[in-house]
């Protein structure tokens, strides 16, 4: 099982019908240049002047026949009173709330001390992590497999590679790609090639054909990196890339460290030659971009077309990562565990920071395995373990053993696990503290649980809310589109009702600042304007969350034409040009689909097939080459003809109720057997043994 197969997607249930006719309803108000807000605001305007009007009278009346002192009296009774009658329920939420919220005010508080710090400096990670190194060059930084690379080894290999890339004119402001498994090598080669001021996009390592090709141009890439496994992918894509690209194969051998020459490379692009015959460059500071500027791409789906290339900069990381650290308690002597790819920004760049920033000890694993998890974990001596949700159901799933409790984890942090296994996880496997966490890549807002709250993904303060600027909107569910009041401005959802995470945009606040995609374009459309005043602006996440009273956060849906499978996000446009491209420009409409007890939505494609010519053989051969095993559609339904908007939207409500259910379905239905690799035909008989699990797709 690959480690794509193995990782979760974190979409929850979806919004009942009474949340949804309630978002419509308010859609109604805007239209007639009203809200359902208003009526009750000013009933409280009202409230509270006849209030203050009671006050007044009573507190004068005392005065005049009593004293200024029987007066003062009064009025303190009836603020107590007035305070208990009309907040009590504020209060009882304070009361409930305050030692959660004042204990994340004071992590966050140290996020933003060590920010300021770092960005007085002007550091970049490779100058942080050197900091690390000449605090204990001998601490292990990675384990991996049977090895053991200290900060001092990490380091080495970093300047290696600076100076490989010099010499082949890497500079400041250079795009060099990384595309290598899960091992030491990968972030210390991309820690190089940042040392110089460049900017290193990490490449899916699932990608081929278009998604890679669009991959490696969108960033415009002047070296990619590559392990000898992707050598027939590149190849099959060099003739595509711009002439002037040089492709740097990289074989995992033993490193001759004495850099004395005498390694002879075996051809113009073999890059571990080129590393064992170059000794490590005097260590400098980093050139070029500084604090807030570029230093990864990242890739997401987004919300339509292809893959777009996030940035990340050191201040990026550094909030990422410590966060995590700060809010999910972790120490600079945790040894943590990660099986996750670290083409990421779970891996990449939270755990990775862990070493990089904090000097903790991180363990690498080339793919999950649920066996393994936990027999990993004890023999790693791990304290602290990465995972993300269906990694969790997976590891559930394995017979249970005197290993489950034989390790020292004592927490683990990750997003996407679903309440109804947490309890069941963390009494099996005597875990502490699950400090499950939410965040895009691109934007620039996380959250985390900090306390242990089952199912919460975070929470926002309801005494204290202005301190750290998130909010969930009310928003249409179908468009995506924030629901505004006759003002133009947004509305903050309330308790219980579902709405759009986003997160308020600061451009001199390196903490709250949007830096988007590399494609300007792109960036534009996750800003949303006119947010709470005129001229403000906000990162859109496009993911439904509802809070409960007490501001703990829950994931409910995404938005957009996006869904998750096996971890990743699939973007149904970018599915459907693939589909349509291959199947001689059929229309194609693509969605995801529940299957009972598999987390996340498995992707189905309509295709419009009128004159039966459809050869799916052909079509699943060739998709296999143009998308990533898990944008491949699970199901196909061959239709005549696909349902139209009057915008010439392609409407997917109706498909996505009728999922892939034969039964409910009159058109001919398919699905992918994996070992084969070709779409069989659909019946009741396949549909039991899909959602009984007898049939694993």
């Amino acid at each position: 099982m690959s480690s794509t197969e193995a990782i979760v997607d974190d979409n929850m249930n979806k919004t009942d019908a009474r949340s949804q006719n309630e978002v419509k309803q308010n859609g109604k108000d805007l239209e007639s240049g009203k809200t359902s807000d208003e009526p009750r605001q000013w009933g409280r305007i009202i409230a509270i002047v006849l209030a203050i009007g009671v006050l007044v009278a009573a507190c004068t009346v005392t005065w005049v026949f009593q004293n200024w002192q029987t007066s003062l009296q009064v009025f303190a009774i009836l603020v107590v009173v007035y305070v208990i009658a009309f907040h009590w329920r504020w209060i009882y939420v304070a009361i409930r709330t305050g030692p959660r919220d004042f204990s994340a005010l004071y992590c966050y508080i140290k996020i933003l001390l060590l920010t300021r710090k770092l960005t007085k400096k002007n550091y970049v990670m490779p100058d942080m992590f050197h900091d690390l190194v000449k605090k204990h060059p001998n601490k292990a930084c990675f384990l991996f497999e049977e090895e053991t690379w200290t900060f001092q080894q990490v380091e080495e290999y970093s300047l290696r590679v600076s100076a490989v890339l010099k010499a082949h004119g890497v500079k400041s402001q250079s795009k060099v790609a990384v595309m290598m498994i899960n091992c030491p090598e990968m972030p210390a080669t991309w820690l190089g090639a940042c040392r110089l001021g460049a900017v290193a996009p990490l490449i899916n390592t699932n990608q081929t054909g278009a998604a890679l090709i669009h991959s490696i141009n969108i960033a415009d890439c002047d070296v990619v990196i590559y392990g000898d496994q992707f050598e027939s992918a590149i190849q099959d894509v060099a003739k595509d890339l711009k002439p002037s690209i040089k492709l740097f194969k990289y074989t995992r051998r033993p490193l001759n460290t004495s850099g004395d020459g005498v390694k002879i490379a075996e051809s113009s692009n073999d890059f571990t030659a080129m590393l064992e015959s170059t000794p490590p460059s005097p260590w400098h500071l980093t050139e070029g971009n500084g604090f807030n500027g570029k230093m990864l791409y990242i890739y997401t789906s987004g919300t339509t077309g292809l893959p777009k290339a996030a940035v990340i900069s050191s201040s990026r990381m550094v909030f990422m990562a410590s966060g995590i650290h700060y809010l999910g308690g972790l120490s600079t002597k945790d040894i943590i565990y990660c099986p996750m790819p670290l083409y990421h920004s779970a891996g990449g760049c939270i755990t990775i920071g862990q070493a990089f920033l904090f000097g903790c000890t991180v363990i690498l694993k080339t793919k999950f395995s649920a066996s393994a998890y936990f027999k990993d974990c004890a023999k790693y001596n791990a304290t602290a373990a990465h995972y993300i949700g269906e990694m969790c159901r997976y590891i559930l799933a394995t017979p249970p053993s005197a290993a489950d409790k034989q390790h020292k984890v004592r927490r683990v942090y990750g997003n996407g696990m679903r309440p109804t296994i947490w309890t069941e996880f963390v009494t099996r496997f005597n875990i502490k503290r699950v400090v499950e966490f939410y965040g895009a890549t691109e934007g620039n807002a996380n959250i985390v649980n900090i306390n242990n709250k089952t199912g919460a993904i975070g929470f926002v303060s309801r005494i204290i809310p202005q301190v750290y600027p998130i909010a969930i909107l009310k928003v249409d569910e179908e468009t995506g589109e924030p629901i505004r009041n006759s003002r133009g401005l947004c509305q903050v959802a309330k308790p219980n009702e579902p709405g759009v995470f986003i997160g308020k945009i600061k451009p001199n606040n390196p903490s709250r600042a949007f830096l988007g995609y590399a494609d300007k374009a792109a960036s534009e459309k996750k800003v949303v304007r006119d947010v709470f005043t005129r001229g403000d602006s906000a990162f859109i996440s496009g993911d439904i969350l509802i809070s409960d009273e007490l501001g703990y956060l829950y994931f409910r849906d995404r938005t957009g034409d996006t869904f998750r499978w096996r971890g990743e996000n699939v973007s149904t446009t970018e599915v459907e040009a693939a589909v349509s491209r291959v199947a001689g420009n059929r229309d194609a409409v693509v969605y995801g689909v529940e299957i009972p007890n598999i987390e996340g939505r498995a992707g189905m494609c309509g295709i419009v097939d009128v004159d039966g010519t459809l050869d799916l053989d052909q079509l699943s051969q060739r998709l296999a080459k143009d998308l990533p095993a898990y944008a491949r559609p699970i199901f196909i339904r061959v239709m005549t003809s696909i349902d139209m908007t009057g915008t010439f939207k392609m409407r997917k409500v109706d498909l996505q109720k009728e999922g892939f259910n034969p039964a409910a379905i009159k058109d001919k239905l398919f699905y992918l057997d994996v070992k084969q690799g070709k779409y069989l035909p659909l019946g009741p008989e396949e549909y039991q043994k899909i959602t009984s699990g007898q049939i694993r797709l």
